[in-house]
């Protein structure tokens, strides 16, 4: 679990970094993959999927 949770912080940080600097490519886009796969792993899984769902759920209620 450890080793999960430093990669899993290395990559948000990478992510980031790459997202401030303007440019996403593919290798960019492999990072925030591999961040994603990481975070699924993680035990904040349950936590991001409803905060996902709730934020869903209320944009698909609102009426234009």
């Amino acid at each position: 679990m450890v080793v999960s949770v430093s990669v899993v912080v290395l990559l948000l940080v990478l992510t980031v970094v790459f997202l401030r600097s303007g440019g996403l490519k593919v290798s960019h886009a492999v990072v925030c993959a591999l961040l994603g796969f990481f975070l699924a792993g993680t035990s904040m899984a349950p936590t991001i999927q409803d905060g996902v769902a709730s934020t869903a759920e209320i944009v698909s209620s609102l009426r234009p």
